[in-house]
């Protein structure tokens, strides 16, 4: 394949991810303004209508509606809203904490790094999922606990990304000329590694945002999400399961919101990578 169409192709996949991120932040933000109903609006009269292009559909309700008669349409636009905070919320945490443990870790070195890797390695042990539902489950299923939980699952990965370069960066002549001149250790690790080391932190950090929205939808699909009337994309599958023989677009639609936002993440995130990592870009 050549250069000029690889870098075509690259180019591609990070514009279709922005777009569809850029299109589920605006969803989420402009929410009030789009949603046909009220999520959390029931209406017995309409249960279980199937959508508008369905034979039997109803135009009033474009996605159908639940079991107890509220819009799925307006549900998954209002859920996107918790989705993509939850998301984003504990992805910066642990991007912050992770990020600082990992830099001071490699810059310190000795009994500091090995402690704080150790530990680390001890969080790395439990599978995301596992650990999130048992903080939850300890804490309560509110969004703070969610948020908490999603945050301290990713922060090990943040910190070995951290780490690593930092270590590389500090054997580096402009951090000695730095040291010589008698910077601080926070100058040194905030306006001359840091940046250095930023593009790295971002990518990882668009990347994980999709496995947040994939743990916090796997967390309210087992009953420990945002509890109800709160229209969450987990909560959502957890509740059209009963019917999905009969009325199957309870639960396709919230698993494909779900899918365009860990798709749309994912091409996103790999094509910030392809476009900072020079040895992917000249390999292209």
């Amino acid at each position: 394949m050549s250069p000029a169409v690889s870098a075509t192709l690259r180019f591609g996949r990070v514009v279709i991810g922005l777009v569809l991120v850029l299109f589920l932040g605006m969803c989420a933000l402009l929410a009030p303004l789009i949603a046909p109903h009220d999520p959390a609006e029931q209406n017995l009269l309409s249960i279980l209508l199937p959508p508008a292009w369905a034979p039997d559909g109803n135009s009033g309700f474009p996605f159908g509606t639940d079991s107890l008669g509220r819009c799925i349409l307006s549900r998954l636009i209002y859920g996107a809203r918790v989705s993509l905070v939850i998301g984003v919320s504990a992805t910066l945490v642990a991007m912050v904490v992770g990020t600082t443990i990992g830099m001071l870790a490699g810059w310190r070195g000795g009994d500091f790094d090995a402690v704080a890797m150790q530990t680390m390695d001890m969080l790395l042990a439990f599978p995301s999922l596992i650990l999130g539902l048992i903080i939850v489950a300890m804490l309560g299923p509110s969004m703070a606990n969610i948020i908490a939980a999603i945050a301290l699952t990713s922060i090990p990965t943040f910190a070995r990304i951290a780490r690593a370069p930092t270590i590389v960066m500090k054997a580096r002549n402009f951090i000695e000329a730095g040291r010589s001149l008698g910077f601080s250790d926070t100058r040194i690790l905030g306006r001359h590694i840091l940046p250095n080391i930023f593009p790295e932190i971002l990518v990882m950090g668009t990347l994980w945002l999709a496995n947040a929205i994939r743990t916090e939808a796997s967390l309210a699909f087992i009953g420990l999400g945002l509890k109800p009337p709160t229209p969450t994309w987990g909560g959502m599958i957890r509740e059209g399961f009963d019917n999905i023989l009969d009325s199957a677009w309870l639960v396709m639609a919230p698993s494909v919101a779900i899918l365009i936002a860990v798709f749309a993440l994912n091409l996103l995130g790999d094509g910030l990578r392809d476009a900072i990592d020079p040895k992917l870009r000249n390999d292209a």
